[in-house]
């Protein structure tokens, strides 16, 4: 017998603490503390996606990979024609199917720029066939009798469906034709088909009497179905399916999950919610399942990995020492930095403090020169900038005055340009920009679009936001890779969102929802930005994240709160929001902890 030196080229190593490179995959050794041998392998596993804005079950979707899936018509009920494209972070609205019907073939159905919806209910059974492109359905080639009910697999110019009203029909479609294919040697609906028209799966299945189901796997070569798995585990039927020959995934029905390697079945960790007739994208290794009977709008992500994943969440930090609202932030989750505000005892407060992530703790530190609320700052813990913001007497005078902030002690630094209040701030304190905000007079003000970077030495204006807002979301540790979003525009509260790269402002996609007095600033760069809380206009808890290419959903804050301050990234470093309404002021610090990747080592045991 071959030694594991000769198979792998090395000896087992002797450790103390379990290795956590990706390289290491595979390896055996020995964790000499915990007297056992250990190997980081994959395994598969579900956590929470996004759910469907609606709760839906019988219609069809698909998708390519888990963050480019798509579900379309179903039932709600009642029946519907709507699609839902997802982008990994939440779904949205594209265009609507001809006919609003249920029971269509049931499977992936294609990737988000090919999918088909083939034949179903609508009432009575139907033969019609929908293309999607990703945004549009158009009429495709009708089935050559009405069907529903049926299994199916594959992009539009490589489909096949099987069984349903036709329970040992095979037929597949090349992207403008139908041809009929081998039948299968059992006749039922609801198979779960995984694969395309050259090799597929058909695995479980249903005829009545109810409770009859398939005992048979079967795979397709093109030509012929032959038995693949004699003995199939009872999993009922109507379960999403997707994969290939020799990688596939069946989900449901109830919560039941397992895998097929082109050799065996395999029990795989259960979903969280029991569905049937649900829609599933993605591949067999990484997608997502959603909605599904029991009528839900409930959705999973599914991944085999080597690593286990945590999800992002919101957690209770320690109090801040002074009660305020609109306090300005800077810094990192484990290093922040809070500065002036406002509060119970005053309209304008100078009050500086540092946050100490490992003990979860604020301290006072030196007072600011001068105090203030509502204004910009950005930088580090021991090195930050702060700039404009409403000051004393009251009403409010806005202020162009700026501080710097050396991890002791404030300075007087130049002024900005424009005097304002409720701008935002990016950068570091030898390198920064300001932008945005509100112009006097009071008590009318104007809202301002003027832009200004600082070099250490002076400010200078340069080029102009696109729209001119206050009270938007705007952080980042670069001057060149900023993002600016929502806000208070005029008299509304805006959507808008744009990217600085140093030179220019440019447009960006729409936040979600109209949002102002949000959280001013996570993030750290113009492809990592939250908006937390805020204003739409009832204060909310929602968060959004920004990728650099959409905003998506995040979980939300421990209660609803505006006209906080903030500070760190979106990512598994995590971020801060403290301070808030009512007008009294909070102490209220709430610690974010992006997704967290984690290789995760296996104990070995003889059997």
């Amino acid at each position: 017998m071959a030694t594991y030196r000769e198979i792998h080229g090395k000896a087992i190593k002797s450790v103390t603490t379990d290795p956590t490179a990706t390289t290491d995959e595979g390896q055996i050794w020995y964790n000499s503390g915990a007297k056992t041998f250990k190997s980081i392998v994959s395994f598969f596993g579900f956590r929470s996606g996004t759910n469907l804005p609606a709760a839906r079950n019988y219609g069809t979707g698909g998708g390519a990979t888990q963050s480019a899936s798509w579900v379309a018509g179903g039932d709600a009920p009642p029946f519907i024609n709507t699609t839902f494209n997802y982008n990994g972070y939440q779904w949205t609205a594209s265009g609507n199917m001809g006919d609003a019907r249920i029971r269509m073939a049931l499977g992936n159905m294609g990737p988000q720029t090919a999918g088909l919806g083939v034949g179903g209910y609508s009432p009575g059974i139907v033969s019609g066939v929908e293309e999607y492109d990703g945004s549009t359905w158009t009429g495709g080639t009708s089935l050559p009798g009405a069907l529903q009910q049926a299994g199916g697999a594959g992009p539009q110019t490589a489909n096949i469906i099987l069984g349903g009203g036709n329970p040992q029909t095979c037929l597949s479609y090349n992207g403008s034709s139908w041809t009929s294919e081998g039948s299968s040697s059992e006749a039922f609906a609801y198979y779960g088909l995984a694969g395309t028209t050259t090799a597929c799966l058909a695995f479980y299945g249903a005829d009545g009497p109810p409770g009859t189901n398939r005992t048979t796997g079967e795979e397709y070569n093109g030509t012929s179905w032959t038995t693949a798995i004699a003995t199939l585990p009872n999993q009922g039927n109507s379960g999403g399916a997707q994969g290939t020959t020799t990688a596939a995934i069946f989900a449901g029905n109830s919560t039941t999950v397992r895998s097929y390697d082109g050799t065996s079945i395999t029990l795989e960790p259960a979903m969280s919610t029991a569905r049937g007739n649900g829609y599933i994208g993605g591949t067999a290794n990484s997608g997502i399942t959603s909605g599904g009977s029991p009528n839900t709008a409930a959705a999973e992500e599914f991944d085999r990995s080597i690593y286990t994943i945590t999800n992002a969440a919101w957690s209770s930090g320690g109090a801040l020492n002074t009660a305020r609202f609109s306090a300005s932030g800077s810094g990192t989750k484990s290093a922040g930095l809070a500065a002036g505000g406002a509060g119970p005892s005053t309209s304008f407060d100078n009050v500086t403090e540092e946050y100490d992530g490992a003990a979860n703790s604020w301290t006072s530190s030196n007072n600011l020169n001068t105090a203030r609320q509502d204004a910009g700052m950005t930088g580090t813990q021991p090195a930050s900038i702060i700039a404009g913001g409403a000051v004393a007497p009251s009403p409010s005078v806005h202020t162009n005055t700026s501080e710097t902030y050396n991890g002791t002690s404030w300075t007087n630094a130049p002024t900005i340009n424009t005097a304002r209040r409720g701008l935002r701030a990016a950068g570091t304190t030898t390198a920064a920009v300001v932008f945005g905000g509100e112009i006097p007079p009071a008590p009318s003000p104007g809202i301002s679009n003027a832009t200004e970077e600082y070099n250490g030495t002076s400010w200078t204006s340069v080029n102009n936001l696109t729209t001119g807002r206050r009270q938007g979301m705007g952080r980042s540790d670069s001057q060149t890779s900023v993002v600016f979003a929502g806000g208070t525009a005029g008299p509304g509260i805006s959507n808008a969102s744009e990217t600085y790269d140093g030179t220019n402002w440019s447009e960006g996609p729409n936040l979600i929802t109209a949002t102002t007095q949000a959280t001013d600033g996570i993030g750290t760069s113009s492809s990592d930005a939250m908006v937390a809380g805020g204003s739409q206009p009832s204060n909310v808890a929602t968060c959004v994240l920004y990728n650099g290419s959409v905003w998506g959903s995040a979980p939300s804050l421990g209660a609803a709160n505006k006209n906080m301050g903030g500070c760190g990234s979106t990512g598994s470093d995590g971020g801060l929001s403290f301070s808030g309404f009512p007008a009294s002021g909070v102490t209220t610090t709430e610690v974010f902890t992006g997704d967290v990747s984690t290789i995760a080592s296996k104990t070995l045991t003889q059997s």
